[in-house]
C-alpha cells in the first residue's frame, strides 16, 4: 500500500486518512451520465473474499515478494480464479499475463556524499546524513565535483506561471530543492495558504519527490538532492534510512540513462552546513523559495559521490481477465480494477515471525478483485463495455507493475473509461460513510456518491490532503496518463460501533501491523465491511461502463488537459 509508501524508499510509516468530515460538495462540472435505471446487481460474498484473503496472505506465500516463489504462488492462484470463473485472457497474446521487466538496484552504503568550496570539504555519511540511489542500470554511478544549484522547489508549472529555473541551464549540474509544493501565502491573509496555488494546503503532484527527481532529469541534470524535513515531507528521515536496501525500477532500452545518475535526500542539519558552507541562509533562502520571482541560486560548492551498485533483473508479471462488453459498438472501451497482488516478502523478524503476510495490505484488495469478477461474472448481461481485472506486480516498490501498464497498455488509454483501485480494504465492519482519496478530482465521484446514497452512506474527503496520498497508490498512474482514476479508502464511522472506533481500528492497525509480520488474518475481522464497499464499487463500475458518455477530470485537475489532449487525438468527443 503505497500510499503509505515510498516508492523506491518503501515503508512511509504515514497515517490513513483517519479524521471525520462531511461529504465534499459535488464538482463543478457537467454531471456523469446518470444511468436509466439501476440495475440489480449480483451480492458480494464477504466470506469468499475472506478464504481468497486466507490463501494469498498464508505463510506458504512467503509474502509475495516479486521474483519469488510467492510471486509463483500468487500469480498462479488468481489466474486459476479467473479461468475458473470462465473470464476471457486479459491479453491480446491470448494469455493472463503481461510480463513486467524489474531491475533491482543495491547501492553499496559505504558511499560517502562529499560537498567542497576551496579547501573546505564536509564528508557526508550514507544512511546517517543522506541516503542515494540510482535509477540507471550501471555498477558504477558517481557525481565528480558536480557543481550544486538550489532551485527552491525545483517546478516548473506553466498553469500557475511558475518556473524556479528562470531560463537557467542546469545540465550536468545537481539540484539541491526543498520538499513539498511552494507553501504560497494567500495575499488576502498571508497566515494561510493561497487556495489558487498549488492547491492551497493540499499537496499537488508538484510536491511528490517522484516529481523532482523527474523535472531534473528532464533538464539533464547530474544528480538531485532533496532537502528532508519531516512537515512538509510527512514522514520523519528514518523512513528513508530504513529503505536503502534493494530497490526495483522499470528499466528502459537505454538502461535508464535518461535519469539522473545520482537521486538523493539530506537532512535538514546538512542542508543548513551546506548552505553555510556556501555563505547563504538557508531560512533565508527558504523564504524566498515561496515566490514567484524566485530565480536559481548557485551555491559555489560542488558534490562528489560513487554509488557501486549489485544488479539483477527480474520478470514480473500483472495478471489481468476480460469480462467482454455485451454492446458490439463499445466493446472496445473499457473500466478497469486494479489491486497489488504484492507485499515485501521475508525480512528481518518480528518476535520470531518473519514473513510480511500482507493480509490486508493487499491480499484484501486482490481477494476482492477475484470476488468483484466472480459478481461480474454473474450478470446475466455483461455491462456495454468490457471490464478488466488486473492484479498488479511491484505496487510496494514504488508503483511499478501499474506504471508499466500505463507506459505499455494493452487496450487504448483513450478508450479506457476509468480505473477503480482497491488497496488495504475495510475488515472490520460496515460504515455509514466512505473516504475517497482526491474527491473532487473527477466525475467518478459522482457516480460514487449515488452508489453510497444507494446504501445510506455519503462520501468523504481525504483528511489530510497536504500529504499526497492521491499520488501514492496504482490508480496515480492511470491518472497521470490521462485516465479518470477513483482512489477510495474506509469508512470510519461504524456502525452499532462507539464513537472513536474506526480511528482506533485503523491507529491499531498502522501502530502494529502495516508493513510487519503482524498484518495477518485476524478472528475479529468483519468482512461485511469490504463486502458493502466492493458492492459499492462494483456499482460504480457498472454504471460507467453503461454510460452514454465518458467521465471527465474535474476542469483545473493536473490531468484535465492530458485526457483532453488525448480524446482529441483519438477524435472522441463522448
Amino acid at each position: 500500500m503505497t500510499r503509505q509508501s515510498l516508492g523506491p524508499f518503501a515503508l512511509l510509516l504515514a497515517l490513513f486518512p483517519l479524521a471525520c468530515g462531511g461529504s465534499a460538495p459535488a464538482p463543478a462540472t457537467r454531471s456523469a451520465a446518470t444511468p436509466a435505471a439501476e440495475a440489480p446487481l449480483p451480492a458480494i460474498d464477504g466470506n469468499a473474499v475472506l478464504q481468497h484473503i486466507k490463501v494469498l496472505a498464508s505463510d506458504e506465500y512467503q509474502g509475495r515478494f516479486p521474483g519469488t516463489k510467492g510471486e509463483d504462488l500468487s500469480v498462479a492462484y488468481i489466474q486459476q480464479q479467473f479461468q475458473d470463473l470462465g473470464l476471457a485472457p486479459g491479453n491480446t497474446d491470448g494469455t493472463y499475463i503481461q510480463h513486467v521487466p524489474l531491475v533491482g538496484i543495491t547501492p553499496d552504503p559505504s558511499a560517502s556524499l562529499v560537498f567542497r568550496k576551496g579547501s573546505h570539504v564536509d564528508r557526508l555519511k550514507f544512511k546517517d546524513d543522506f541516503v542515494a540511489s540510482t535509477r540507471r542500470v550501471k555498477p558504477t554511478v558517481s557525481l565528480d565535483n558536480s557543481s550544486l544549484v538550489f532551485v527552491g522547489y525545483g517546478v516548473q508549472a506553466p498553469e500557475y506561471h511558475w518556473d524556479d529555473y528562470k531560463g537557467m541551464d542546469v545540465k550536468g549540474k545537481t539540484l539541491v530543492m526543498l520538499v513539498g509544493d511552494p507553501p504560497v501565502p494567500d495575499p488576502n491573509d498571508p497566515a494561510k495558504l493561497d487556495p489558487k496555488m498549488f492547491g492551497g494546503p493540499a499537496m499537488t503532484y508538484y510536491g511528490r519527490w517522484t516529481y523532482k527527481y523527474e523535472i531534473g532529469a528532464k533538464l539533464g541534470a547530474a544528480g538531485v538532492i532533496i532537502v528532508h524535513e519531516t512537515g512538509p515531507a510527512g514522514y520523519p528521515f528514518s523512513v528513508l534510512q530504513s529503505s536503502t536496501g534493494e530497490a526495483f525500477t522499470l528499466e528502459t532500452p537505454d538502461g535508464n540513462m535518461n535519469r539522473a545518475a545520482i537521486e538523493s535526500w539530506i537532512t535538514r542539519d546538512q542542508a543548513v552546513k551546506l548552505f553555510k558552507m556556501a555563505g547563504k541562509d538557508f531560512d533565508a533562502l527558504k523564504a524566498a523559495a515561496v515566490k514567484p520571482d524566485f530565480k536559481p541560486v548557485p551555491l559555489g560548492v560542488t558534490a562528489s559521490i560513487t554509488l557501486h551498485n549489485t544488479i539483477r533483473r527480474i520478470q514480473s508479471r500483472n495478471v489481468i481477465a476480460k469480462l467482454e462488453g455485451s454492446d458490439p459498438a463499445l466493446k472496445d472501451e473499457y473500466v478497469i480494477y486494479t489491486a497489488h497482488w504484492d507485499h515485501l516478502g521475508i525480512g528481518p523478524a518480528v518476535n520470531g515471525d518473519d514473513i510480511y503476510n500482507g493480509a490486508v495490505d493487499n491480499a484484501s484488495g486482490v481477494a476482492g478483485l477475484i470476488e468483484l469478477a466472480r459478481a461480474f461474472k454473474q450478470l446475466p448481461t455483461p455491462p456495454k463495455r468490457s471490464i478488466l481485472f488486473m492484479a498488479v506486480t511491484a505496487e510496494e516498490q514504488g508503483l511499478l507493475g501499474s506504471e508499466y501498464y500505463a507506459t505499455h497498455p494493452i487496450y487504448p488509454l483513450a478508450k479506457t473509461l476509468a480505473d477503480i483501485n482497491m488497496d488495504a480494504m475495510n475488515v472490520w465492519g460496515k460504515t455509514k460513510d466512505l473516504t475517497i482519496v482526491g474527491l473532487g478530482n473527477s466525475q467518478l465521484d459522482d457516480y460514487a456518491r449515488r452508489a453510497a446514497a444507494a446504501q445510506g452512506r455519503v462520501l468523504r474527503p481525504d483528511p489530510t490532503p497536504e500529504k499526497g496520498f492521491y499520488y501514492r497508490s496504482d490508480h496515480f498512474n492511470f491518472a497521470k496518463v490521462g485516465v479518470p482514476a477513483l482512489d477510495p479508502d474506509s469508512g470510519v464511522d461504524y456502525v452499532g460501533k462507539p464513537d472513536g472506533y474506526g480511528t482506533k481500528v485503523h491507529d491499531d492497525y498502522i501502530a502494529h501491523d502495516y508493513h510487519q509480520p503482524s498484518d495477518q488474518v485476524k478472528p475479529d475481522w468483519d468482512m461485511s465491511g469490504e463486502a458493502q464497499d466492493l458492492e459499492l464499487l462494483m456499482r460504480v463500475g457498472y454504471d460507467v461502463a453503461q454510460a452514454s458518455s465518458y467521465p471527465q477530470w474535474t476542469p483545473g485537475t493536473e490531468f484535465a488537459a492530458i485526457r483532453a489532449a488525448q480524446l482529441k487525438a483519438a477524435g472522441i468527443s463522448r
